[in-house]
Parts: structure tokens; C-alpha cells; sequence
């Protein structure tokens, strides 16, 4: 009987007639009865009648239907339900109704229509929905999808996630939202989403960020990403990862980085590393600096440095440094 209702006939229920069919007769409706109901019908179809709907069923649901269904509703589709959504049905879901999509659900949306959600749905996302989004599913987010994630939203992606994320991902996120990233998720990424960070991305780092770097992390920085940190940022460099700096690391620090460094990290630095300082970086060194250096250090002076030096910078030298100084740096020195 039911299935043999016109769509003018289905059309002229109302929403408590609607609420009123069982189980049985939501079952047997066609697609195309299910197709005409209106919104203020779809409303009225209870939670259990909505769980016993059919894929076949679904697929006769229209986008503007599925916009109107309550967040009640929308929690109560199953998950073969769920990921048999089309994208378009999938674009019909409000801000709201993305909220109200459990984690089981959110889990079993494909990566076709993750891919399909716009920011605002995607800005909609709880960030328990978020943690609970499969490896594949983080994959196929755009950069676009990524760029209109709070701060708070990445930082609820999952490690084992963020890590199989693109450069090309990578790049949609803003300075601030990679700032935003924890310093586990910090010292997680590849050494490909490290070197692919911006000039812009790596200036956006917080201090706790750049110390929670890997020395692996830190070496695979880009001498452009190095010029660009701060002089707080510098500051911010673990003693271990600066004993691991290349000699083009060190010649692209600027002199006003390296005058930065805290004399715990100057003594960091290997005789090999002093040794590729540039003149203009160490004329840049103070006399505290000079004075924290080791005798290991002091021999990687090379004699056209030391010449250069200032009386200010020469008179921070202690006698036990100069006395590890070979004669020619000490002729140098005091030339």
C-alpha cells in the first residue's frame, strides 16, 4: 500500500503522519517517494525509521533534504549509510550537522567526500572527529581544507596523520596554525615537510617549536629557512643541534644571529663550525662569547678572523685560550 502512493499523495503527508510510519513501511518507500518528501516531512521521520533507510533509498535523498535533517537525525545514520552519501548530499550538510557526526561516522566518510567538504564544514569538525580521521583520510585533505582549520583542529590531528601530509599540503597552512602545531607534532614531521616549510611558516615558529626540533629536523633545514629565524628563535636551538650544524648551515647564519646565541650554545659549536665562521660573523661575536669558548674551539680560528678582530673582542680572550693558540693565531691576535 504504501509503495503504491503517488508523489502528490506522499506529498500531502503530514510530518506527524510521517513520524507514524513504521520501520517496515520507511523501508519499503521508493526512491523516488523518498525523493519528493519535503523538508518539514524529513523532519518528521523518526531516528529508527531513518537507520532502516537503504542505500539505493539515500541515493534518492536530495541535497536540500539532507540539509534539513535535524542533528539528531544525522547522528542516528549508520555508517554504511554514512559513506554511501554522495558528495553532493555530502555539500548539504550544515556547519552543524558536521558537529553532530560521531567519530565512528566521521570515520566512515571515504577520502572522495572528505575531499568534498568546504571549509565551512570542515571548520565544523569537533576535534575528537578530527583525531579520529584516518591516515587516508588526512591524506586527502586539499591545502585548502587544511588552511581553514583552527589552530586547536590541527593540533588534534594525529602524528601517525600529519606525517604523511604533502609539501604541497603542507604549504596551505597559515604561519599561525603552524605555530599552532604541538611540539610532539613539531618534532614528528618528516624532513620533507621540514625543508618545504616557508621563509613565512618557519618565522611563525614559537621557541618551544624550534627546541623541540630533531637534530635530523634541524640539518635538513635550508640555509634560506635558517637566514629566516629570528634571533629569538635562534636562541631557541638545543646545544645538540647546533653541534650537528654544516659548514653551509654556518656560513648562512647572519651576524646578527650568531651574535644571538647564548654562550651555552656558543661552546655547542665545533672547531670545524668556528672554523667556517665567516669575518663578518666573527666580528659579530661579543666578548662573552669569546670568552665561553673552549680550547678545542679556539684552534678552529682561522689567522685572517683573529686579525680582523676588534681590541674589545681581543681583550675577551683568557690566557688559558690564547695559550691553546697556535703561533700563528697568536701572531694574529696581536698583530
Amino acid at each position: 500500500q504504501v509503495t503504491g502512493l503517488t508523489t502528490t499523495q506522499v506529498r500531502g503527508l503530514t510530518a506527524t503522519q510521517v513520524g507514524a510510519l513504521t520501520t517496515t513501511q520507511v523501508g519499503a518507500l521508493t526512491t523516488t517517494q523518498v525523493g519528493v518528501l519535503s523538508t518539514t516531512q524529513v523532519r518528521g521521520l523518526e531516528t529508527t525509521d531513518l537507520a532502516v533507510l537503504t542505500t539505493t533509498q539515500l541515493a534518492g535523498v536530495t541535497a536540500t533534504q539532507v540539509t534539513a535533517l535535524t542533528a539528531t537525525q544525522v547522528g542516528a545514520l549508520t555508517t554504511t549509510q554514512v559513506g554511501a552519501l554522495s558528495t553532493t548530499q555530502v555539500r548539504g550538510l550544515t556547519a552543524t550537522q558536521v558537529a553532530g557526526l560521531t567519530t565512528t561516522q566521521v570515520g566512515a566518510l571515504t577520502t572522495t567526500q572528505v575531499n568534498s567538504l568546504t571549509t565551512t564544514q570542515v571548520r565544523g569538525l569537533e576535534t575528537t572527529d578530527i583525531a579520529a580521521l584516518t591516515t587516508t583520510q588526512v591524506a586527502g585533505l586539499s591545502s585548502t581544507q587544511l588552511g581553514a582549520l583552527t589552530n586547536t583542529q590541527l593540533a588534534g590531528i594525529e602524528t601517525t596523520d600529519l606525517v604523511v601530509l604533502t609539501t604541497t599540503q603542507m604549504a596551505g597552512l597559515t604561519s599561525s596554525q603552524v605555530a599552532g602545531l604541538t611540539a610532539t607534532q613539531m618534532g614528528a614531521l618528516t624532513t620533507t615537510q621540514v625543508t618545504g616549510l616557508t621563509t613565512t611558516q618557519v618565522r611563525g615558529l614559537t621557541v618551544t617549536q624550534v627546541g623541540a626540533l630533531t637534530t635530523t629536523q634541524v640539518v635538513a633545514l635550508t640555509t634560506t629557512q635558517f637566514a629566516a629565524l629570528t634571533t629569538t628563535q635562534v636562541r631557541g636551538l638545543e646545544t645538540t643541534d647546533l653541534a650537528v650544524l654544516t659548514t653551509t648551515q654556518i656560513v648562512g647564519l647572519t651576524s646578527t644571529q650568531v651574535n644571538a646565541l647564548l654562550t651555552t650554545q656558543i661552546t655547542a659549536l665545533t672547531s670545524t663550525s668556528i672554523a667556517a665562521l665567516s669575518t663578518t660573523q666573527v666580528l659579530g661575536l661579543t666578548t662573552n662569547q669569546i670568552g665561553a669558548l673552549t680550547t678545542t674551539q679556539i684552534t678552529g680560528f682561522e689567522t685572517t678572523d683573529l686579525v680582523a678582530l676588534s681590541d674589545a673582542q681581543v681583550g675577551g680572550f683568557n690566557a688559558t685560550q690564547i695559550a691553546a693558540m697556535t703561533q700563528a693565531q697568536v701572531d694574529a691576535l696581536f698583530m
